[in-house]
């Protein structure tokens, strides 16, 4: 720690002392249950239950098998399994590919299929191949679920009207006027009440609607269909518990080989990628899960695998049903507030419990009900919300096809079509580049649309062999992927046509190369010097040739950044061509500038909208645009400011305003609903968007030197900031406010360095707002905040961090912040951003112990 660093002493601290060779006796360790995991397992066991018994009436297995599969999916897998809050059991895309074995091959050899399902599982997960699955695309799996929800749903519409389920979708819908002709009242009436159960339940209004919705929509609907045929006396078929004497184990496979091993190979593909997109989308609830929450680690995609495996090894040798990951009772088990797979596994004893205590009761369900039930499961399968986004990703037909291909032909020949579509589609893609060529004005436009391989050189020569010799050409390449075959033939052709006298600008990717005529030499008075910037890390291609001016002397060369907006972050430089100031006229080493160490290149710092010149160690700024010639000469400032506005907004025009304008449009119409105020330094360095991962519409933002809150009274004059913050709460009714800090702050090391006795600025005037916070850091009472692991590198570092806890303090004393706290609408957080590491840190406690500490990644993968 530097020599400038405030040191402090803690009396109160006292070193634990330990006799020698008595070591402190370590209690017996006692399994204990958390409450939240009790109530969460309560809570999945009231949809399990009648979900289980529904879906194996549709698949036509024993009823059992259900429970045996959900008892067995929560107890295996849920102990053994890498995602500990997924809850596994008989699901609803299995429905189809069990019913169609149970019908092919008999109940005994489904159950044997389901022990080699598992054993295929146990092979992929020691192979560790779990990640390979998630490649699938995600068009194709929703097109699978699709097809199976319609499947399902057409299925169970002949129970819910009275009658029974055909052997296919066609053989469904060609009975189905017969069906409706002689439908069975009773059966409708019981059928109806529980679809309507389940759609109002979630929608009961009101303080007795928050209480009323803990308990499931699918208990309450069956449970109130039940309860209403009872007490009306319909006659109805009703769930049939045989004896568990007589319930059915896995027996020897039957049939024949290849039909088997399609058989294993499909339960396989579909247990596994459902139970793995599962996986990653419980990840993904938990990380929403409010602040405070209990920490539950990532999952084990391949430890899921083998979780999986044997949990369909266990359950196909009990006599159960094929077992996965289900959406359904993963999403209550996360939102009902579960921290460890206890609550998982309790759910699947608490099956176990109903399963042998719960006969009677079960026995007492309508079939009707519980096909109503499956129905709308299967209804819901048919998301719309994946229809817009494969829509809007261009592979509706891969959807399509895979949806009709699982309905008409069966889940293992969908899948295949849909894959087959799927590359079909890619190649297509590939291969579809349109190249044209026009003349404006003198200038020779080449646009290439799409990517831009080997296939199309012949046309992207043929294009570029019509541009006259000697002319100006613009190449605009609007494309993401550009091969070998394709870059040495632009490249190729760009030197031909430059020596020739003529000019090439390349467009539309940040492209550069070091192979240029004259790069060597900078001096050179010849055809042209080097204005490559380097190799684009997040390129998807070869870096090719950039902009050149042959006729053009590097002290008159275009100083515009060639990068374009919204670009990746990662590795992101703008070099400015510059040349040399010489020895005699800089008094150093030719060729540095003087305010760089050796090594160090000329880059500017993108700040999101345009490029700002990166300041120095002295203050001052490398501006790119204080040109000097070769000769020493200093010569006039070039307006280099207005260039890169416009560029800038010609750049966006081009090329984001059409990717945004629609999201904009829509914002324009529905006006600002931000759900954060984001209060932070104007410092050049902090991007909010880039630290939130935020868009358009996401941030209510107010940016001020040193991040300051006026307590309210305090403000002379100037009522900004106070006023932002009285909208965004009263007005836009934000959820949440962020004081946001940043290493190196200017504004914090002027108030360390302020004299009372200097002249009253208006800078100085506005920074004395952080004079309680520096008055905060000296008061020993209280404890400083500090990061998590360390503390602060230096005053400076602490006084940032302390300014984030003040403020946070003069927030709270504002009336419209302080009625929001006390009604529980709003909540504060403090975040400090430390610039140099790229890491950001959220205040964690209050008063006592007030740490900053690492925001955890969180994995976006689909």
């Amino acid at each position: 720690m530097s020599a400038c660093v405030p040191t402090r002493t803690d009396s109160k601290r006292t070193q634990r002392i330990h006799r020698p060779h008595s070591p402190p006796s370590t209690p017996p360790r006692r399994f204990r249950i958390a409450g939240a995991d009790v109530s969460a397992a309560i809570a999945v066991f009231l949809i399990a239950l009648p979900l289980s018994l529904g879906i194996a009436l549709a698949t036509g297995a024993p009823l059992q098998a259900g429970l045996v599969a959900a008892a067995v999916g929560g107890i295996v897998a849920g102990r053994i399994g890498g995602s500990p809050l997924q809850v596994s059991g008989p699901a609803a895309g299995l429905t189809v590919v069990t019913a169609d074995l149970i019908q092919r091959y008999g109940w005994r050899t489904t159950c044997a299929i389901t022990v080699l399902a598992g054993l295929a599982q146990l092979g992929l997960g020691c192979l560790r191949v779990a990640r390979t699955a998630l490649a699938v695309s995600p068009a194709i799996v929703h097109g699978m679920l699709a097809g199976i929800g319609v499947t399902i749903a057409v299925a169970q519409l002949h129970i819910v009207l009275g009658g029974t389920p055909q052997s296919s979708v066609l053989a469904n819908l060609r009975a189905l006027p017969a069906q409706l002709a002689g439908l069975d009242p009773a059966a409708v009436a019981v059928s109806a009440m529980t679809l309507t159960l389940l759609l109002l339940w979630p929608r009961v209004p009101g303080r007795a609607g928050r209480l009323l919705r803990r308990v499931p929509a699918a208990l309450i609907a069956v449970s109130g269909a039940t309860a209403a045929a009872a007490l009306a006396g319909l006659v109805l078929p009703k769930v049939d518990l045989p004896s568990w004497r007589s319930h059915a184990l896995a027996g020897l496979p039957q049939g024949p080989t290849l039909g088997l091993v399609a058989a294993v190979l499909t339960t396989t593909l579909v247990c596994s990628v459902q139970s793995l997109l599962g996986a990653v989308a419980v990840d993904k609830l938990i990380a929403t899960r409010p602040r405070g929450s209990a920490r539950v680690g990532r999952s084990d995609l391949d430890r899921e695998l083998l979780g999986q495996g044997a949990a369909n090894i266990v359950s196909g040798t009990l006599g159960g049903l094929p077992v996965a990951g289900v959406a359904v009772r993963s999403s209550a088990n996360v939102q009902s507030g579960a921290v460890s797979r206890n609550s998982t596994m309790l759910h699947g004893v608490l099956v176990v419990v109903a399963a042998l205590l719960m006969v009677p009761i079960l026995e007492l369900i309508p079939l009707a009900s519980l096909a109503a039930l499956v129905m709308a499961v299967g209804i819901q399968m048919v998301s719309l919300h994946h229809i817009r986004t494969v829509t809007r990703h261009r592979e509706a037909l891969v959807y399509a096809v895979t949806t009709l291909g699982v309905v008409f032909l069966g889940v293992l020949e969908g899948v295949t079509l849909g894959i087959a579509v799927a590359v079909a589609v890619a190649l297509h893609r590939l291969t579809r580049t349109r190249i044209t060529h026009d003349e404006k004005e003198g200038v020779h436009h080449v646009h290439v649309r799409g990517q831009l391989t080997f296939l199309a050189v012949p046309r992207l020569s043929r294009a570029l062999h019509h541009v006259p010799q000697g002319s100006h050409v613009v190449v605009e390449l609007d494309g993401s992927f550009m091969d070998h075959a394709a870059y040495e033939a632009l490249q190729d052709w760009q030197k031909t046509h430059t020596a020739q006298g003529g000019t090439v600008d390349l467009t539309g990717r940040r492209i550069s190369t070091g192979t240029d005529p004259g790069a060597a030499d900078p001096g050179a008075t010849g055809t042209g010097a080097d204005t490559s910037t380097g190799t684009d890390a997040h390129a998807d291609t070869p870096s090719a040739p950039h902009t050149v001016h042959p006729t053009r002397r590097l002290g008159s060369a275009r100083a515009e950044c060639q990068c374009r907006p919204w670009t990746p972050w990662r590795n992101h430089r703008c070099e400015v061509p510059r040349p040399a100031p010489t020895a005699s006229a800089s008094g150093q080493h030719p060729g540095r500038h003087p305010d760089r160490q050796p090594g160090q290149h000329p880059d500017r710092h993108r700040d999101g909208h345009g490029d700002a010149p990166r300041p120095t160690e002295a203050g001052q700024t490398t501006d790119p645009s204080v040109l000097t010639p070769l000769g020493g000469t200093s010569v006039p400032p070039a307006p280099l400011g207005g260039r890169q506005l416009v560029h800038g907004i010609t750049a966006f025009q081009r090329n984001t305003a059409p990717l945004v304008r629609g999201e904009l449009a829509r914002l324009a119409r529905e006006g600002q609903r931000p759900t954060q105020l984001f209060l932070t330094c104007a410092d050049s360095r902090l991007v909010t968007s880039m630290i939130t991962s935020s868009g358009p519409g996401d941030l209510f933002v107010v940016r001020n030197v040193g991040n300051l809150v006026p307590p309210p009274g305090e403000e002379s004059g100037d009522d900004s900031v106070a006023a932002a913050i009285e909208y965004a709460v009263d007005v836009l009714h934000v959820r949440s406010i962020t004081v946001c800090g940043h290493s190196g702050c200017g504004a914090m090391q002027a108030l360390l360095q302020s004299d009372p006795g200097q002249t009253q600025t208006p800078l100085r005037r506005w920074l004395r707002l952080g004079v309680p916070s520096l008055e905060r850091m000296a008061d020993h009472r209280r404890p400083w905040p500090r990061l998590a692991g360390r503390a602060a590198a230096d005053a400076v570092e602490q006084l940032c961090l302390t300014n984030v806890v003040q403020q946070l303090e003069h927030l709270r004393a504002h009336e419209s912040v302080a009625r929001a706290l006390r009604s529980g609408e709003l909540e504060l957080h403090g975040l400090y951003f430390h610039v140099g590491e790229a890491q950001a840190y959220l205040l964690q406690g209050q008063d006592e112990g007030v740490v900053f500490d690492h925001v955890g990644a969180v994995d976006l993968t689909a």
